[in-house]
């Protein structure tokens, strides 16, 4: 191709240029660029070893199909941007296209992943090496279709019809993890069984591989470098909002991709819990709590929890016991966590808060977690109901433990959570940011 600097566009020019905007574009994509000198010496620094990244796509690729497989379905359609993530390793503005439906892909049981991206953003996933084909999504929301969406289902449905029926060997039940009653009934008029594909994706994604705990490691790792500098601006006077974007800064600094919740409370706002940080001013004594929920490098999830003492002084007898009872049932239910244990047994034989705390415990005791807060979810046994999900623990579930302590009409409460992975022997618990309530 001859040099061009402000020549004008020639149309015999357009698959050339296309291809070379293509490929320059696929080079510089976020994903193959990597995470930067900042969290590659933190991560040297922790002896962290660097996943195997084409390994990772097609060990979670081979468990999708292989749940599909067990399944009887001839497919799976994704819409969830973190379900497109686990198949893909590919990503385009997730937060947005989470609450706007214009990217999903296509898996075949045994046949291509076809994925259909927004327009103009074929480079996005030319580095997972898992992706066949690339095409332009067509979408039908109200945004894009207004009146005429219901026309528009019709030119969406087409090609996903005539994948399943190319793909399927006959078999047309096609799973799906979310879509509007449009889709569902433009598919059926088109041949197609559309099937609930939740369970296949929580499935596949339950049990990581080696690969992927070292990415969730550098994650946790990266979190807690950003907590470190968090509970370093923790001064009297700063606000909740301030303290809360230093760990979002941290984040994002070393590659992160979002915080999916904004909790974080101090003084009286930390009693009850669930509180989300606002403008209030942090006051010395005061404690101060916070869930990270924050997916960071490689998409993964870091879910940790700490409660903090602002200032210099010394927590008071309230705090200090607080903080003791949460902390002592934290270490009391990782204990328990080992392989072949019935998640009903694990619930039964867990610690709780004390009377005065329980009525105001957290929701949960456990939940899994991956790229995001993953099944299952243990409530206490006494929120144990008939349609609640046993199971059993298995060597490579990952999963977070909480805790809340706050007396019932009390005036403050103690976060505390940690992130375990399930070994053949045991458990192991990944986080090691500090317990203290000083730093």
């Amino acid at each position: 191709m001859r040099p061009r600097k402000i020549a004008p566009f020639l149309p015999d020019e357009e698959a050339t240029l296309r291809a070379a905007a293509r490929q320059k574009a696929a080079a510089l994509n976020q994903h193959v660029l990597g995470y930067g000198d900042l969290a590659e010496a933190e991560w040297a620094a922790a002896k962290i070893a660097a996943p195997d990244l084409p390994a990772m796509r097609r060990y979670r690729l081979e468990r999708i199909r292989a749940e599909l497989k067990r399944r009887d379905y001839a497919g799976m359609l994704l819409y969830d941007p973190v379900n497109i993530r686990y198949a893909t390793d590919s990503t385009n503005m997730q937060l947005w296209v989470a609450h706007n439906p214009t990217r999903h892909c296509f898996v075949a049981t045994d046949g291509p992943v076809v994925l259909f991206d927004y327009f103009s953003c074929e480079h996005l996933s030319d580095h997972s090496g898992v992706v066949d084909e690339v095409r332009p999504a067509v979408s039908w929301m109200y945004l894009y279709g207004g009146e005429l969406s219901g026309e528009r289902v019709k030119r969406w449905a087409g090609p996903i019809a005539d994948l399943v029926k190319a793909h399927g060997g006959g078999n047309k039940r096609l799973a799906v993890d979310h879509l509007n009653p449009e889709g569902v009934s433009e598919l059926a008029h088109l041949g197609i069984s559309v099937q609930n594909g939740e369970a296949v994706m929580e499935e596949a994604r339950l049990i990581k591989s080696p690969n992927e705990i070292l990415a969730m490691r550098r994650a946790i790792v990266a979190c807690e470098a950003a907590m470190a500098e968090m509970q370093k601006a923790l001064k009297p006077g700063i606000s909740e909002n301030e303290l809360w974007a230093e760990l979002h800064r941290g984040n994002i600094t070393r590659g992160g991709e979002w915080i999916e919740t904004r909790l974080l409370s101090s003084g009286p706002r930390t009693n009850p819990w669930f509180q989300e940080c606002s403008s209030r001013k942090i006051e010395q004594g005061d404690l101060i709590a916070f869930d990270t929920d924050l997916i960071g490098p490689y998409g993964f999830c870091a879910d940790l929890s700490r409660t903090w003492l602002c200032g210099d002084g010394e927590p008071s007898a309230e705090q200090r016991e607080l903080h003791a009872i949460a902390v002592d049932q934290i270490a009391c239910n990782i204990e328990l966590i080992r392989p072949g244990l019935s998640f009903r047994q694990l619930v039964e034989q867990s610690k709780v808060p004390p009377p005065d705390c329980y009525p105001a415990r957290y929701g949960v005791l456990y939940h899994g977690v991956g790229l995001a807060d993953e099944y299952p979810t243990l409530p206490h046994a006494s929120d144990w109901t008939a349609d609640t999900p046993d199971g059993v623990l298995e060597s490579g579930m990952v999963v977070c433990v909480e805790s809340y302590v706050g007396r019932l009409g009390g005036h403050e409460g103690v976060k505390i959570e940690e992130q375990v992975l399930v070994t053949a022997t045991g458990s192991e618990t990944l986080s090691a940011y500090p317990l203290s309530l000083t730093a």
